[in-house]
């Protein structure tokens, strides 16, 4: 939610104006300065000629001025009227609401089923020692190699993988020229638009630039280890897809607020929980900067500097980053710690318990016995 897309809509404007002067049988005189044309005395025939001609002209120029833009056209939409302005933000908290308890309920039952499988996957990986004890090795194998990669890295780093996995496959959509409209509508997020619930949540893994991407998911593998690790990955995933649901909601209720409309994509709301939640936990703990390794600072003093700088951007209307996703990633982060933890996770066993209830009713394959009674007392 980080990225603010504002200069490419002076490009699309610029572009409509062109294209209905071309229309109207002429080109602009700006345009004819740059491209060495001189006005020529007007003729009693020439008319007709300028408007056989017209459109060729007008198709060149479009083909043109596509060539020299490889950024998006961004929907260029008119913001709502104030009346019906926070009308508009109804669905949007309804769907935050919900999305966030599925969020958590999937997560309290992701848990359940990985500690009924647990048993069953010990045998398994007996089963596969023994199996690679008896037959031949392979070498050069790159199953083997890509294996041995997997299991090197800590739990919070697999389960990381995913999401980079995610932010990349959509980074690259954004390349393709055929998929721009759909890419502005549905993962960009803008409260003037007529998407609202859909971005919300897919616009977290939505990058546009490289540097912004590579940047995001730098400091989410970087935190990885610390909050899996704090949380549990259910937990973590829980608390990540909350968290960008979340961010945009701060940003749109803000942007309604300031009237200062535009699309805003990236993960960097989301992040900015993780970074938060770990800093609150381990305030004490040291970080340095990638590039100034020999700078250390508290994890602490590192959330508070971040935390005044968003505060600065969007008391001052600075728009190049969206500062008002960054504090309601920040704060929703700091609350799950000091809070949320308790009234949420540490309450989900009655919920737990129906999942049980249904699982065992289904018969032989909804387990039961011994397997179940750990499940439902997690």
């Amino acid at each position: 939610m980080a990225w603010r897309s504002c200069s490419v809509l002076l490009r699309l404007t610029g572009d409509e104006g062109l294209r209905s002067s071309v229309r109207g049988g002429r080109w602009p005189q700006s345009f004819q300065q740059r491209c060495g044309f001189r006005k020529a005395a007007r003729k009693p025939e020439s008319k007709k000629v300028e408007e056989e001609l017209g459109p060729a002209h007008s198709e060149s120029s479009e083909a043109a001025a596509q060539r020299r833009t490889p950024a998006p056209h961004w929907d260029h939409q008119a913001p709502p009227s104030p009346p019906r302005a926070f009308g508009r933000l109804v669905r949007p908290l309804v769907f935050t609401i919900g999305f966030t308890g599925c969020s958590f309920g999937s997560a309290a039952i992701w848990q359940y089923e990985s500690l009924k499988s647990r048993v069953q996957s010990y045998f398994d990986e007996l089963r596969a020692d023994w199996l690679e004890k008896v037959r031949p090795q392979k070498r050069g194998d790159i199953r083997k190699e890509i294996n041995q990669w997997w299991n090197s890295l800590s739990e919070g780093q697999r389960t990381v993988t995913g999401i980079i996995a995610a932010n990349a496959i959509v980074f690259c959509c954004w390349r393709v020229p055929s998929l721009q409209r759909f890419m502005i509508r549905y993962f960009t997020a803008n409260p003037a638009s007529r998407t609202l619930c859909s971005p919300m949540i897919l616009s977290t893994f939505s990058h546009f630039s490289f540097f912004h991407m590579a940047a995001n998911m730098y400091v989410l593998w970087s935190f990885s280890t610390s909050a899996v690790s704090m949380l549990g990955r259910e937990q973590f995933m829980a608390v990540y897809l909350s968290a960008g649901v979340i961010s945009t909601f701060v940003s749109y209720v803000c942007k309604m607020a300031t009237g200062r409309f535009g699309p805003s994509l990236g993960a960097s709301g989301a992040i900015m929980t993780v970074l938060a939640a770990v800093c609150t936990k381990m305030p004490e703990a040291k970080l340095a900067i990638i590039f100034l390794p020999m700078f250390t600072f508290t994890a602490g003093n590192a959330l508070k500097a971040i935390v005044a700088m968003d505060t600065a951007g969007l008391v001052l209307g600075w728009r190049f980053f969206d500062h008002a996703a960054h504090l309601g990633g920040a704060m929703f982060g700091i609350w799950y710690v000091l809070f949320g933890h308790e009234l949420i996770w540490k309450n989900r066993e009655p919920f737990v318990k129906l999942w049980h209830d249904f699982r065992t009713r289904r018969g032989p394959g909804g387990g039961g016995g011994g397997g179940g009674d750990r499940g439902g007392a997690i």
